[in-house]
């Protein structure tokens, strides 16, 4: 599909869509997937930035699958990875026998890492990695606290929701939930002194609660609208946990490996977490997330006498492995953070360019290949992402309200489709507002 633009030749969603959301409606539990009448529509295969849909639609995908597909969908090196791997061995015993990939797949991500002397625990997805990263904060401090963010999120599972910023996603469960953790705002940089604001904040909570053994931060809020905080805010948090013995964990599942414009964006502001959470893009497709601590704070776990504490069924399966490797072969062979420096200014402008010509449009905000659009209310971005379906664009909603438009193409997106989907974008936000 190279070089190819968006093609609706159906209404969207188009008959095949209808009769799987249908299905889906009697067979998957309630609360997973939204279908409407106008959403969503079932993705059938993917090349690039392009994905077809069940009815023969084109897409042009700004969301890259939740950042995942940042070298593209389909990324040829990573499928013929996964299947050479699947037809060898798809499947080890990750922590009792294991595999020569995985110990391949480890030593890559020592070398990758801004952690110092790195040693990671493979798994699944990112809310393993963050729960991972947890425990090992408690154990190498002896402390169980931890201080998270307004706004953050680093998934769903019980360990995860404990230091989850968005209540919605608590809330139903705040009664099973330990309340453990300390919530300080996100810092804004629309507003002057905000780093300086939160990390006081910060540091008063260190004082106030001394069995806060940890700091879990995403140095960009993604779920939350793409908040990026004012430089010098993550190097003051660093200071801040390196003052006073507290664990910094960072969570890099959506802006590591190279979206941001440096392989990892806590390398844009000069510092080292302790513990650096990654997945999404790690594999370009295959479930795999890894924690990946500084060699200190690790050791903190003492050595298997046969039965891990800590562990999975699927720990470092051999395709997950494999699908990395090739993976992160390909961000570097593309210079996958090059492309996002390069494409940064260009999307500021355009995106600016929207804001100026519709007075609905509160903010632009992002860095790289990883921005949002700030509209008024959660009901006009609902109908700019449901419009630019309609013509052929795939776009996230996100803010804690719902009025935040992401747009997070895949570094690979083509100059036609790149220039393509900036015009659906206007149209289709466009439509909304009159709406």
């Amino acid at each position: 599909m190279s070089g190819a633009l968006e093609s609706i030749v159906t209404a969207i969603p188009g008959p095949r869509s209808l009769e799987l959301a249908a299905t889906l409606s009697r067979s998957e539990a309630r609360g997973v997937t939204y279908l409407a009448d106008d959403y969503p529509v079932f993705w059938e295969s993917g090349s690039g930035a392009l994905v077809r849909d069940v009815d023969g639609n084109a897409y042009i995908d700004c969301t890259a699958a939740f950042g995942v597909a940042t070298t593209g969908h389909a990324n040829p090196a990573v499928v013929r990875a996964i299947a050479d791997q699947a037809a060898r061995l798809p499947h080890g015993m990750g922590d009792v026998h294991p595999t020569e990939v995985k110990a391949r797949l480890l030593a890559r991500l020592a070398a990758l890492a801004p952690v110092d002397d790195a040693k990671s625990f493979l798994c699944s997805s990112g809310a393993e990695s963050i729960e991972f990263a947890l425990k090992t904060a408690r154990l190498v401090t002896g402390e169980p606290n931890v201080l998270a963010f307004a706004g953050a999120y680093h998934g769903l599972s019980y360990g995860t929701l404990e230091v989850c910023g968005i209540p919605k996603f608590r809330k139903p469960w705040n009664d099973q939930l330990r309340a453990s953790t300390t919530f300080v705002r996100f810092p804004d940089p629309r507003e002057p002194k905000s780093a300086e604001l939160v990390l006081a904040a910060v540091r008063k909570a260190l004082r106030r609660d001394r069995r806060i053994g940890a700091v879990i931060a995403e140095p960009i809020q993604g779920r939350a609208g793409v908040i990026v905080p004012p430089d010098g805010f993550l190097r003051g948090l660093r200071d801040v946990c390196s003052e006073t013995d507290t664990v910094l964990v960072l969570d890099e599942i959506y802006t590591g490996f190279g979206r941001t414009g440096t392989m990892f964006a806590c390398e844009r502001d000069g510092i080292r977490p302790d513990v650096l959470c990654v997945g999404k893009a790690l594999s370009g497709g295959f479930p795999i997330s890894a924690a990946i601590a500084s060699g200190e704070i690790a050791d903190a776990w003492d050595p298997s006498d046969g039965e891990a504490l800590h562990t999975s069924t699927f720990l470092g399966n051999p395709m997950g492995c494999a699908a990395a490797l090739a993976n992160i072969g390909e961000i570097e062979r593309l210079d996958v953070p090059r492309i996002a420096r390069e494409r940064e200014p260009d999307i500021a402008e355009r995106l600016h360019a929207i804001e100026r010509r519709n007075p609905l449009v509160r903010d632009v905000r992002g860095r790289g290949m990883l921005w949002a659009l700030e509209v008024a209310d959660g009901a006009t971005a609902n109908r700019c992402v449901v419009g630019a379906l309609a013509r052929g664009l795939i776009l996230l909603q996100s803010g804690l309200r719902g009025e935040a438009i992401t747009f997070a193409p895949p570094p690979v997106i083509e100059d036609a489709q790149f220039d393509r989907a900036f015009e659906l974008f206007e149209s289709a936000l466009r439509d909304a507002v009159a709406a």
